[in-house]
């Protein structure tokens, strides 16, 4: 499938996190990479070697730059 890659920010509720480059968990992330597909988020952190994956429910907020 081919995804359609968007500029932005996020923020996840507590309980749920994402890693950083330095491999330390976190609850926000600017200057992300991100797709929906369903009911997940696939995020791409700068300096970070994978994509990431977070259920639609853990966000509780996404921005997207244009």
């Amino acid at each position: 499938m081919n995804h359609q890659w968007r500029k932005g920010s996020i923020e996840l509720v507590p309980g749920y996190f994402l890693i950083d480059a330095e491999n330390r968990p976190t609850d926000r992330a600017e200057d992300i990479d991100f797709t929906v597909e369903g009911g997940f988020v696939h995020v791409r952190l700068h300096g970070v070697p994978h994509d990431q994956l977070v259920s639609a429910p853990a966000v509780r907020l996404i921005t997207c730059k244009s």
